[in-house]
């Protein structure tokens, strides 16, 4: 089936700010799908609380906005529901590396099989710009009136120890990388985590498009001139290698973590993007199939609830309902 990015897009109103970042990655999530022939019907987008979380509104796949940093338990359990859905969760650095903390660190633990995306641009826009987790400390922007006092935590790294099998970061304006780490991490068997860089015009005055992409403005002759940009892909670094390619040697994974480690450190001058890891493990479905024999044959979602032939159910509840009735 012939798809463009066209049949992903939804007639809903879009009132993000101009500029912001999330239309990169809204455009990004269009094409990916779009260039792997997803059908809609079969792709499931879960969102919490921000201004990304609108995101499912304007995909035209099925897609749930959920509770502030919840949208990962949501998709965990759609994508165990049934096993055959492309299942991408949808975060923000405030809504998923803060509120939602939590559930980032266990759903590592588990290695379901489905992507997860945060839309990272160091404020909490919808809320009118304070600090987030991932702002660093002692910068201060349009909404602060001191710098922050607090130190940013490190998503990437905080996934490494985890237990995130796939670990990647990418900028809302450069497309082309965008997409393939999305297509990426969608056909990674397990977690995948794409942390994406983005500006927030509206709140965000210090990391802003042109400070990602080293342009600098003249503040006497209000001129801008282009310096080396900050953004740079790990696949152009020689001998950069993030995929473990033997699971079982514990020095090779050790070797491939510290290395994803150091390079997730980088920041200021130089900020990498691409894979940083990536590693096969089994499963949780993997082992929930090994626990569970009638998850060999059936998942919830085409488990048979009643015999077609007589019309009488397969399951008999007559026992939770007694403990229900009121006398």
């Amino acid at each position: 089936m012939e798809l463009k990015a066209a049949d992903y897009k939804t007639d809903t109103h879009n009132d993000w700010c101009p500029g912001c970042g999330d239309f990169g990655v809204l455009n990004a999530i269009q094409q990916a799908l779009a260039e792997m022939h997803l059908p809609p019907e079969q792709v499931f987008l879960f969102s919490g609380v921000g201004c990304f979380a609108k995101t499912p509104h304007f995909v035209r796949t099925y897609g749930c906005h959920t509770l502030h940093g919840r949208s990962l338990p949501f998709a965990v359990g759609a994508k165990l529901a049934n096993p055959e859905l492309t299942v991408i969760s949808l975060g923000g650095d405030g809504d998923g590396y803060g509120i939602g903390a939590g559930h980032f660190l266990n759903t590592g633990r588990r290695n379901v099989d489905m992507l997860y995306m945060v839309f990272n641009n160091g404020v909490y826009g919808l809320t009118k710009g304070q600090a987030s987790p991932t702002l660093k400390r002692n910068v201060q922007t349009k909404s602060l009136p001191t710098p922050n006092i607090n130190d940013a935590i490190n998503p990437l790294a905080v996934a490494l120890a985890a237990g995130y099998t796939f670990i990647a970061r990418g900028y809302a304006y450069d497309g082309k990388g965008l997409r393939q780490l999305i297509q990426a991490g969608i056909n990674h068997r397990g977690l995948a985590l794409l942390d994406v860089l983005q500006p927030c015009p509206t709140y965000n005055t210090v990391n802003t498009k042109d400070w990602y992409e080293g342009i600098e403005m003249n503040e006497e002759t209000g001129v801008k001139k282009s310096l080396k940009p900050r953004i740079y892909r790990l696949e152009d670094e020689t001998g950069y290698d993030p995929v473990v390619h033997n699971p079982d040697d514990l020095e090779e994974v050790s070797k491939k973590m510290l290395q994803a480690f150091l390079k997730s450190q980088e920041w200021g001058e130089k900020i990498p993007t691409g894979v940083f890891y990536q590693i096969n493990l089994p499963t949780f479905e993997d082992r929930l199939k090994e626990r569970v024999s009638a998850r060999q044959k059936y998942t919830p979602a085409n488990m048979p609830i009643y015999d077609p032939a007589t019309g009488t159910p397969n399951l008999d509840i007559s026992e939770a309902l007694a403990e229900l009735r009121v006398c």
